[in-house]
């Protein structure tokens, strides 16, 4: 069934131009690699925040808030891009280790994320300035951990995958 569906979105017109045309690639990883920028500069203000260790004079909530648009904006522009990607060589990428690490870990920050807005985010402590909880802190970190070794796996991507 997995073979069906890779052999699918390869011989997909889109995966066909994305891997055939001399620049649709290196233009959709270049709009890709910026919306990772992006994505992980608006992240990397939240969690510093949550870790304490910058914006302290700004409520948790308040400056998520205003970055969260931003953050989802980019978050799209991501995954629609890294679709495109994987159109063109399905079986490549879902054989490589990297790329197969980069989703589990995808996996993880949402559900850090998750578990952040059910279970921290509920106390009311993030509309203070000053010190966050531990519990904020500590996601915080893991959210930056995480997307970090993101972003890590997604450069090996390209220097372990077979070219077919």
């Amino acid at each position: 069934m997995i073979e069906t569906l890779l052999e699918a979105i390869g011989n997909s017109a889109i995966g066909t131009y994305v891997a055939e045309d001399p620049l649709a690639f290196p233009w959709i990883e270049t709009a890709h690699v910026i919306s990772l920028a992006i994505l992980f500069g608006s992240i990397l203000v939240v969690d510093l925040r949550l870790m304490g260790l910058a914006s302290r004079d700004y409520p948790i909530r308040s400056l998520g808030r205003s970055i969260l648009p931003i953050t989802w904006i980019a978050f799209i522009g991501a995954m629609v891009t890294g679709g495109l990607l994987f159109a063109s060589n399905p079986y490549g990428y879902f054989g490589n280790t990297a790329f197969r690490a980069k989703m589990i870990l995808l996996v993880l920050a949402g559900v850090n994320m998750a578990l952040f807005h059910l279970v921290v985010q509920r106390g009311s402590r993030l509309d203070r300035r000053g010190p966050p909880p531990g519990s904020a802190r500590l996601a915080g970190f893991l959210s930056m951990a995480i997307w970090i070794a993101v972003i890590a796996c997604g450069r090996w991507i390209g220097f372990t995958m077979s070219p077919f």
